[in-house]
């Protein structure tokens, strides 16, 4: 369900605030009616009083004080049963709201009609039932004050998501065998690539002293044509005449 606005969450916080101080103001109304007509006074007058308030306003209190109470864990970040503390307090108020609905108020109606005429047995059980409730309500007023006990799943933001921590298998070291020091032979490169193609290295056969002949030149072209380099016979000195 999703979370509502932080202004929305204080008013729902503070309804359900006084709806249980409230309750548990007329719950103490009552404990005081119940004893007061044991230590003496006019059951005709007390017991419909208490009948009036238990049926006007403790029923009714008791059935919206659980209403607010689960619509506040659902909208809020405690949840309903996320943790022990708020589930105990669904379990306490739950119980109490049956037993104000289903026990008490019957009987407060009972004692109003018969008044003075209600046995002793009856009576107590008026004193009883307010008491009961009563601790009920402080025991849960503790723990929404105290919240022990904590969680009662553990939360999953420590450890992240199963294999969130360390990764993927095989992802730290690469994500595959041999990813960390490449495809193979890939660091060498391909087969004869560092020394290139066979006879790349040489040049083509041949290519290093050139073609035959052409390193000295073709026949004779280094010394010239016969003849060539002394001149023609007689040209290297003048006849005299």
């Amino acid at each position: 369900m999703p979370r509502i606005p932080s202004t929305a969450r204080k008013a729902l916080l503070t309804l359900h605030l006084i709806t249980s101080l409230g309750w548990l103001g007329a719950d103490l109304v009552l404990l005081t009616l119940g004893i007061a007509a044991q230590r003496g006074a006019d059951p005709a007058v007390v017991y419909p009083v208490a009948a009036l308030i238990g049926t006007v306003l403790f029923a009714p209190l008791s059935v919206l004080v659980w209403l607010i109470g689960v619509a506040s864990s659902l909208l809020t970040p405690w949840g309903l049963l996320r943790y022990r503390w708020v589930l105990a307090k669904l379990v306490i108020t739950t119980v109490m709201v049956g037993l104000v609905l289903f026990l008490l108020t019957p009987n407060l109606r009972h004692a109003g009609a018969l008044g003075a005429a209600l046995p002793a047995r009856d009576r107590a059980d008026l004193v009883i039932a307010p008491t009961v409730s009563t601790s009920l309500m402080i025991i849960a007023t503790v723990l929404s004050t105290y919240k022990p006990w904590g969680r009662r799943t553990p939360t999953a933001r420590g450890a992240g998501r199963p294999g969130a921590g360390p990764g993927r298998p095989g992802a730290g070291a690469g994500a595959g065998a041999g990813a960390g020091a490449g495809r193979p032979g890939a660091g060498a490169g391909r087969p004869g690539a560092g020394a290139g193609r066979p006879g790349a290295g040489a040049g083509r056969p041949g290519a290093g002293a050139g073609r035959p002949g052409a390193g000295a030149g073709r026949p004779g072209a280094g010394a010239g044509r016969p003849g060539a380099g002394a001149g023609r016979p007689g040209a290297g000195a003048t006849t005299r005449m």
